[in-house]
């Protein structure tokens, strides 16, 4: 999972605009590709193998939770990996609530300088924005691939996770302490979608 190394989507340099459009955006996506898991897709294989669907989801509502606790100020080791105080298809009910609190946390512009203390060292808030965007992006696409859906990715919530991708994590070495496969080539003229999943070693 991106979430535990410093491969993660961090860009080198604070973005020069505000990127927290984007992850606010792809929070709204990722609630609704969580409210259309069924039951008999729960225990589908994500294209992170070592998760399920269900895996996903809980790990999902666990980042969001997070991303607030540290927002406020508080520790990335507190909040657990997955969510297991959620019951199975109760993922976007707890996505709501958690989202109403991320929201009242993200929505201060301040939150851009406060520094996030992530596993490898703090980052300023709008570092963290984009962090935490491109791992919402991907495990959100990781989710709907495993369930057979396509929704519909706004550019916002693309932008900085693209303009980030080569510097974050470059195309060598990966595995290992890099947790991506290799590079997987797409048309230049795919969508950007499918650009960003490849580049973290996903086959769109």
């Amino acid at each position: 999972m991106t979430e535990n190394a410093h491969a993660s989507g961090s860009p080198a340099t604070p973005p020069t605009a505000d990127p927290r459009g984007g992850l606010f955006k792809i929070v709204g996506l990722t609630g609704q590709v969580l409210a259309a898991v069924r039951p008999d897709q729960y225990d589908l294989v994500t294209p992170c193998p070592d998760y399920s669907a269900r895996d996903m989801a809980n790990h999902l509502v666990s980042v969001l939770r997070r991303v607030t606790v540290m927002g406020s100020g508080g520790s990335f080791a507190s909040v657990p990996h997955f969510a297991e105080d959620v019951a199975d298809g109760d993922w976007a009910e707890a996505w709501a609530v958690a989202a109403k609190e991320f929201d009242a946390v993200w929505s201060d512009p301040s939150v851009l300088g406060r520094q996030i203390g992530l596993p490898w060292g703090p980052v300023p808030g709008v570092i963290a924005s984009v962090i935490y965007t491109n791992e919402f992006v991907l495990h959100t696409w990781d989710l709907a691939k495993a369930t057979g859906k396509n929704p519909e990715w706004d550019p916002e919530m693309l932008a900085a996770p693209l303009a980030n991708m080569h510097r974050a994590v470059p195309a060598e070495p990966r595995g290992g302490p890099v947790p991506f496969g290799p590079v997987v080539e797409v048309h230049e003229d795919a969508p950007d979608i499918d650009k960003l999943v490849g580049w973290y070693g996903r086959r769109p």
